[in-house]
């Protein structure tokens, strides 16, 4: 007997035997539910036997059979009604435990989201994917469900959606392309460590969604629920289904300020802030007008993160507004690291402690924030050092920035197109997906080996889209990524050390060293970083004008 936990209140296991009553009594199992007919194999005992040895030692009992791939909308129905009367915890079984997890699945469609269902199915060792479309449909089967279908659709319309969309529409106009988001507002995220540092205005970083979408490219105002990879299908909320040739999955990465308990409650007051949501980086520049004295957190979680050097560029920022105006020596900065260096390519890292030291800020490495309270303004931290046991540390502020741990969206974990760890698998020159042949994948969301910035976007879109123009012509793969990543990290206003660089840390220079050493601290990439950027994102990049961005060659296509 195995059994599988999938709630608090439901187990599921395979067949069990009369001999196992007693094991389950003891495991605290207080009802069982059959879900196997009786007679479907000849070692199985029948449901009379096994109500009989049940009610022997106190366990209520219940039989609602479904035969094998057949499960419909009575049997949840049934199913739902027999958890709600029966004891708790019940388990339930069948011949291998997936009809028993699959009528859980569809009985909590109304109450639970779709990830919620495929994730603890998917712990349980279950995959409920296959009914994904009956889940979004509120554990009923569809009857009417609305197909479209288009040559390419993406899911997402980010810097990475909507950047390919018009790369693709610039070299095959003739494409039907879709593109899925449910977001009314675009926002240009790498301003938001401007607005934090009091450079921009928050409302120069968001434009309308609908103004950004490129000509003739439909856009889809929904929430994607699942996809169906074996059917060219993606579900959408509500039990919609858009069909495709070719897919590209593109919709970010989920920031879990969930992760760290009482920060939710806290944001945007008590000194708690963060350049990393658009409502809160004004709250950041108001803070470092108001503080003149106390200690100033900064924190980083565990990789990977998107821009990995924006949690200390808020603490630049800050330092640099502080020693202006002369109150820096009255202030106490510490970086609060839940990794091992200051930034992960050797090569820049000489600049950036220059700065660390002048602003007298303390680096606190393998420092992980797990809880914040914030009217008392005290802070947690997993401290966990090589070989050493892990500690906890609680540190006062006076001001706190956070950067929240950052992980794929929970349709993406859940899915077929993960990895173990819930990127999207793809090969990281190609961008294709591994295993599905029409679906490729870019920006955050994907687990190729670089930097989550805009600027990698800005390089993968051309990549995807030339690749995907290839295979439509039946080619092979032309076009391929080299990991380029960039993050102008402004170490002071007016100064920003522009780190470049791809795979395995090589540096990827834009520019020759005499206009701009990127190891070092200059004007002119803060002008590039202040003036130039901008324009170049909102008018070039999302409408498919690829600058500096033409795609590499794949090396094995050109020999």
């Amino acid at each position: 007997m195995e059994i599988k936990k999938i709630t608090e209140k439901l187990s599921v296991s395979p067949q069990i035997t009369v001999n196992d009553i007693s094991d389950i009594k003891a495991a605290g199992f207080r009802a069982i539910i059959c879900n196997r007919p009786d007679g479907e194999g000849a070692d199985q005992p029948s449901f009379e036997e096994v109500e009989a040895a049940a009610k022997a030692v106190g366990i209520d009992a219940r039989y609602v059979p479904v035969e094998s791939g057949m499960v419909n909308d009575e049997d949840v129905a049934a199913f739902g009604a027999s958890l709600e009367d029966l004891p708790r915890p019940v388990l339930a079984y069948c011949r291998t435990g997936t009809r028993s997890a699959t009528l859980w699945s569809l009985s909590e469609a109304k109450t639970r989201s779709m990830p919620d269902i495929l994730a603890a199915t998917k712990a349980a060792g279950y995959d409920m994917n296959g009914v994904a479309r009956r889940i979004a449909n509120g554990g009923k089967t569809p009857t009417d469900t609305g197909d479209a279908k288009y040559d390419v659709v993406i899911v997402g319309a980010g810097a990475g959606g909507i950047s390919v969309a018009a790369s693709l529409k610039s070299r095959k106009s003739g494409l039907s392309i879709a593109v899925i988001d449910p977001a009314d507002i675009h926002y240009y995220q790498p301003g938001w460590t401007m607005v934090g540092g009091g450079i921009f205005e928050a409302s120069q970083t968001a434009k309308t969604m609908g103004s950004l979408i490129p000509s003739g490219v439909k856009w889809i105002k929904a929430a994607v629920a699942a996809f169906e990879p074996q059917n060219n299908a993606v579900i959408l909320d509500g039990c919609r289904v858009v069909k495709y040739d070719r897919l590209v999955v593109c919709p970010g990465l989920k920031l879990d300020w969930s992760c760290v308990e009482g920060l939710e409650e806290t944001l945007g007051r008590n000194g708690v802030t963060s350049n990393y949501r658009y409502d809160l980086a004004p709250y950041t520049w108001q803070l470092v007008q108001e503080t003149k004295q106390g200690r100033a957190l900064f924190t980083q979680p565990p990789m990977p993160i998107k821009c990995a050097g924006a949690p200390q560029k808020a603490m630049y920022l800050s330092g640099d507004a502080w020693f202006r105006r002369g109150v820096l020596k009255n202030i106490d900065i510490q970086f609060m690291n839940a990794g091992g260096v200051l930034f992960g390519v050797k090569d820049y890292v000489p600049a950036l402690m220059e700065y660390v030291e002048k602003y007298d800020a303390t680096l606190n490495f393998f420092h992980n924030l797990i809880s914040v309270d914030g009217p008392a303004k005290m802070a947690t931290f997993r401290v966990a050092k090589p070989d050493t046991d892990p500690t906890e540390v609680t540190v006062e502020f006076d001001m706190m920035h956070v950067c929240p741990p950052q992980t794929a969206p929970d349709f993406i974990r859940v899915s077929p197109l993960a990895d173990a760890t819930g990127w999207v698998d793809v090969d990281q020159a190609t961008l294709r997906h591994k295993s599905f042949d029409n679906i490729w994948s870019l920006g955050d969301v994907m687990n190729a080996p670089n930097a989550k910035t805009a600027a990698a976007a800005r390089k993968q879109a051309p990549t995807v889209a030339e690749n995907i123009v290839a295979d439509i012509r039946g080619r092979s793969a032309v076009a391929q990524y080299d990991g380029y990543g960039s993050c102008p990290l402004t170490v002071e206003r007016g100064k920003i050390v522009l780190a470049e660089f791809g795979y395995g840390g090589a540096l990827k220079p834009s520019f020759p060293a005499w206009l701009v050493d990127g190891t070092k601290p200059t004007r002119a990439a803060w002008f590039l970083k202040e003036k130039m950027l901008p324009p170049i994102y909102w008018q070039a990049m999302l409408r498919g004008k690829e600058w500096m961005a033409k795609p590499e060659q794949l090396k094995v296509a050109a020999e």
